[in-house]
């Protein structure tokens, strides 16, 4: 991996980051969707709810 002479990184699919932690944090994870939450999000995203459910299949 390399920098541009604009800081672009090389390849392009390149990802970094600075990851910071603390010894009092409180590091959670986020937790599946509901079914109201799939519903809510297929009316405000005006997409198919069957659609939504394979895409999200993952964290229903």
């Amino acid at each position: 991996m390399g920098l541009t002479e604009h800081f672009a990184m090389m390849p392009a699919s390149s990802v970094s980051g600075f990851y910071f932690s603390h010894p009092l944090a409180d590091y959670f994870a986020v937790g599946r969707i509901g079914e109201d939450q799939l519903k809510d999000y297929a009316a405000r995203a005006a997409r198919d709810e069957d659609e939504l459910r394979r895409v999200l299949a993952p964290v229903l």
